[in-house]
């Protein structure tokens, strides 16, 4: 990639320091005039990709196959070896979620979910509402519960917490098909799905600090073993969705079916593995109590993971517009 022209004025514009070359020595940046080609714009993004400054490979590399080697070198201070760890976590969920959403073979193939607009013009009048198959009791809208509520004695109303739960369920019944709702449901989900698992990550964490010497190790370096476990996790799970979407172009067959469940079955082996190799390597404890720890952390882990998928499944059910 050609350099650009320098700048006449040798004051930086980032930091108001004298430029004597052409890189700023207070900041780093390089005196250079800021308009750009589209053309430059390309280059220097193919460029970022594929090298990173010979740090991006590297990092995929030790990621997916050195478990806790990229932790460990980025504790012990080989910063610019590698992409940070923050950094690394947002680019491949955003990677993953991108093609969760835009890949067709995760997307539903039900030709009866219909896109809802804002007019009923596209609406079958004999389409079932939700409120026909599924109501509580005889609440299928809100001017239903509002009616019960106001009938009921004082002792039998619904208190706050129910009333605000059936009103949201009425409100999904009273303007919804069954159909629009799976299809607005699925598609929360997938919206709300990476802020639950960014937020999980600090438990994910602290769980790992009270399993270990709190003396020897930070909170910090347990987020940093966390941010790199799960990279690897969503990196993975980014590789799988690709070879269903390359399979599925040759169709639903024996074939494809059981390579998709070779790689099925290999990526949660080496997602459970991967923690327990890594953690050992990790924090350097001896064989028998690193499985023990890793085996009650597994364990407190996948309850915690049940408990928030309760909540966005219940979130995502109840927020449906």
């Amino acid at each position: 990639m050609g350099q650009h022209s320098l700048r006449e004025d040798k004051t930086c514009l980032n930091c108001q320091h004298v430029v004597e070359e052409r890189f700023c020595p207070h900041c780093g940046q390089e005196n250079k005039h800021t308009r750009e080609s589209f053309h430059y714009l390309f280059t220097h993004f193919v460029e970022d990709l594929t090298h990173y400054d010979g740090s991006f490979w590297k990092t995929i590399k030790h990621l997916l196959f050195s478990p806790a080697k990229l932790t460990k070198e980025y504790l012990a201070g080989k910063r610019q070896t590698y992409v940070p760890p923050v950094k690394l976590y947002i680019f491949i969920s955003f990677v993953t979620f991108f093609l969760l959403s835009v890949l067709p073979v995760f997307q539903s193939d039900d030709n009866s979910i219909v896109k809802v607009t804002n007019t009923d013009q596209n609406k079958d009048s004999n389409t079932k509402k939700i409120s026909d198959v599924i109501a509580i009791g005889e609440i299928k809208s809100v001017a239903t519960l509002d009616s019960i509520q106001k009938s009921l004695p004082k002792e039998e109303k619904f208190n706050a917490v129910e009333y605000w739960i059936m009103k949201k369920i009425a409100k999904i019944s009273e303007h919804n098909t069954f159909e629009e709702f799976k299809y607005k449901f699925v598609k929360s989900i997938y919206q709300n799905l990476p802020k639950v698992i960014f937020m999980y990550l600090p438990i994910f964490a602290f769980i790992l600090w009270l399993f270990h010497n709190k003396k020897r190790w930070y909170y910090y370096e347990h987020g940093v073993y966390t941010f790199h476990y799960f990279s690897m996790l969503l990196l993975s799970f980014s590789l799988f969705m690709l070879l269903s979407w390359v399979l599925s172009w040759f169709g639903k067959n024996n074939t494809t079916e059981i390579i998709l469940g070779i790689a099925s079955v290999t990526m949660s082996f080496w997602w459970i593995f991967y923690f327990f190799r890594s953690h050992r390597r990790m924090y350097l404890e001896t064989k028998f109590i690193s499985r023990l720890k890793v085996s009650l952390m597994f364990l407190i882990n996948s309850i915690f993971i049940a408990i928030f998928l309760v909540l966005l499944i219940a979130y995502s059910a109840l927020n449906v517009n």
